[in-house]
């Protein structure tokens, strides 16, 4: 049997080993998609099975021999990417038109494990990350002649634009004029670059902030989940693709390893809240870099981050959206990382709720604010997440049960949302007559909120126009708070209503002077003053009043502010927070951020360079430049989920589905 070893130039250098053998001088065919980035990825020839010297390691940490794990890997072009291919002495870009039909057009290996060409696979090494090493490949090189002839395609000189129907009657529209960029985003863009972390020659990521000042940099110097979500989708809508798809299987793999606090592990599907590239010393004087990852056992408050497993799951999705890479969903080790991190979120426990019950501290806001419960944020996140899944699940026997149950808690968790976390006026009012102590199945009053429970400040402030959703609510407890993020991303992922969604913008813009001011946007309003916040947070002296997480500015949300402007079509809302930030960052050092009631200061503690600033920014004007590629970054109404009710109230007889009685006011 002769066997030709190839070293793929795949966009993620350290996978796994590959190893295929065969009799069959032809095996395995690419189908590339539409717009594949094909100048960065050519395939070198070699006889002699070479391999990285850098192996992925986890400083500190031993490995859970999971079976599940082991990559079926193979080297995927990175699919989709709008950058210039180089052909000749001119330059050609092309724009797909719409990146969701790519699906077809993707490389997957559990697609074709039955292909009768595959006669052995081998995965070598478990799950320590090596070089892509595949056997044998097909003989079809010349990939970026075939490209070309299949594409309609655009000289640089701009004077025409070329669509080519292509199968299913789609076609990729050209685009070449840009406009020029402005100073602050050439000087955002190089921040931006110098802010991303290499590990063994590739991009993984980027640190949460780059200030050359800060002598004590602490967990900054870290590339965190969360924080690099705006990094990753500013790359993707620039076109470039290889650090996320990077960053996404890095976590991936780090998912896998034991995480200890005290002789305790979490749940095996937990994501890292952040990462650190290392460099430890060999034998023979020799260095090596390694992955030390933070679970949260070093996080302040020791919790674990929650929303790092969501937000990865939703990155996952927007990369297939922008790159069409939906090879990247469909591996084998992906899956089964999606599927360890539904698992633990839909795990059955004590609570009465569709909610996802978490401590305080497990999201953006990771100190103490009184937001343990069912806080909104994370609602809002897990409901993204499911609906991710959802759309990248591949089905069958073994995920069909998994299906059903996302498919069940999805339409329990819109409807507890939508009808019980709203309040505008009208429902106001209704609290405020409402009778306590009801013990009946008919109670209006599920809760047993007190009306003594609406604050002040609220029975003001409520605009006749608008309403927002509630940051918590639990057993006689509603948290009358605005947290800004939760919503935004409950229009953006349409927990919301479509009525509702619409209702929270007219609020922003009615609020604009308390929940924009100087900066966009307060993380949460109003702040904890005097005793509250003495009780709530312990007294905190980085969250005090209007300050950090207690009612602090932070620039990085604007991105997703704009993402929810545009898809309710109010981009008048999203330019004028743009043009607020836009005066200052640049003059402030883009801070991470900002204090006082209106947004004036830079924070006391904010740390300057802070890279999802940064990236909040850039990717906010990329958006309003592309509503197409905006257009697949968040989701429509669902209508289906309304019709799926699994209580069986119907047909028992015993009582009434209020989930049946309240649709008429949820579909508005």
């Amino acid at each position: 049997m002769n066997t030709i070893s190839i070293i793929g130039k795949s966009t993620m250098k350290p996978s796994c080993r590959f190893l295929i053998s065969t009799k069959s001088p032809v095996f395995f065919k690419h189908h590339h998609s539409l717009t594949n980035n094909l100048s960065g990825n050519q395939f070198k020839f070699d006889k002699t099975k070479r391999s990285l010297a850098c192996s992925f390691r986890i400083l500190g940490f031993r490995t859970i021999f999971n079976e599940a794990h082991k990559s079926f890997c193979v080297p995927n072009i990175s699919f989709g990417q709008s950058r210039l291919i180089t052909g000749g002495s001119r330059g050609i870009s092309v724009v797909a038109s719409v990146a969701s039909q790519f699906r077809e057009f993707s490389t997957s290996v559990e697609t074709r494990v039955n292909d009768k060409n595959f006669e052995r696979i081998f995965v070598q090494n478990g799950i320590n990350v090596k070089p892509l090493v595949v056997e044998r490949i097909d003989k079809d090189e010349n990939v970026l002649g075939d490209e070309e002839s299949r594409l309609g395609v655009l000289v640089d000189d701009g004077e025409s634009v070329n669509r080519e129907d292509l199968d299913g009657g789609q076609g990729v529209e050209i685009v070449s004029t840009k406009r020029e960029e402005s100073d602050i985003e050439k000087e955002a863009w190089k921040l931006l670059n110098d802010a991303v972390v290499m590990y063994c020659g590739s991009p993984v990521g980027t640190v949460a902030a780059n200030d050359p000042g800060d002598k004590m940099p602490l967990n900054y110097d870290q590339v965190f989940v969360r924080d690099f979500v705006p990094s990753a989708l500013a790359f993707l809508l620039r076109g470039e693709g290889e650090i996320v798809k990077n960053f996404l299987l890095h976590a991936l793999q780090l998912q896998s390893w034991e995480k200890t606090v005290d002789c305790y592990s979490p749940g095996q599907g937990l994501m890292p809240a952040s990462f650190k590239v290392r460099t430890v010393p060999l034998d023979d004087n020799k260095l090596e870099e390694v992955l030390d990852p933070d679970f949260g056992e070093s996080a302040i408050g020791r919790v674990a981050p929650v929303d790092s497993g969501l937000w990865w799951i939703i990155l996952l999705r927007a990369y297939g959206k922008l790159t069409g890479d939906y090879a990247l969903q469909e591996r084998v080790d992906v899956q089964t990382g999606m599927k360890l991190i539904l698992n633990l979120c839909l795990a059955d426990g004590f609570d009465m709720f569709p909610s996802l019950l978490v401590t305080d501290g497990s999201c953006m806001i990771d100190r103490r604010m009184g937001i343990h419960g069912h806080p909104l944020e994370i609602q809002a996140l897990f409901y993204s997440a499911l609906r991710s899944s959802r759309e990248m699940l591949v089905v069958n026997d073994g995920s069909k049960n998994l299906v059903r149950a996302i498919n069940n808690r999805l339409s329990a968790l819109s409807f507890h949302i939508r009808e019980y976390y709203w309040v505008d006026m009208r429902k106001i009012n209704e609290i405020y007559r409402y009778k306590t102590e009801e013990y009946s199945t008919e109670a209006i009053n599920k809760f047993n909120i007190y009306p003594e429970q609406i604050p002040s400040w609220l029975m003001d402030w409520i605009p006749e126009e608008g309403g927002y959703l509630i940051g918590n609510l639990q057993p006689a407890h509603m948290d009358f708070r605005f947290f800004t993020l939760g919503n935004l991303w409950s229009v953006v992922s349409s927990l919301g209503t479509p009525k509702q969604n619409e209702s929270i913008l007219n609020m922003i813009e009615a609020k604009w002077d308390d929940l924009v001011g100087n900066m966009p946007l307060k993380i949460c309003y109003p702040a904890l003053e005097s005793e509250d916040w003495r009780i709530i947070t312990g007294s905190d002296p980085k969250n005090t009043p209007w300050s950090y997480h207690n009612g602090g500015s932070w620039p990085t949300l604007l991105w997703q502010f704009t993402l929810a402007c545009m898809k309710m079509n109010r981009m008048e809302l999203a330019h004028k927070a743009i043009a607020l930030a836009e005066k200052r960052l640049q003059v402030d050092h883009w801070p991470e951020y900002y204090d006082t009631r209106a947004g004036k200061f830079i924070g006391k503690q904010s740390r300057l360079y802070q890279t999802w600033t940064v990236a909040g920014f850039l990717t906010s004007k990329i958006l309003l430049e592309n509503p197409e590629k905006a257009a697949l970054l968040f989701w429509d109404e669902d209508y289906d989920l309304l019709e799926i009710c699994v209580c069986g109230l119907n047909t028992s007889g015993r009582k009434r589905c209020s989930r049946v009685a309240a649709k008429s006011q949820i579909l508005v």
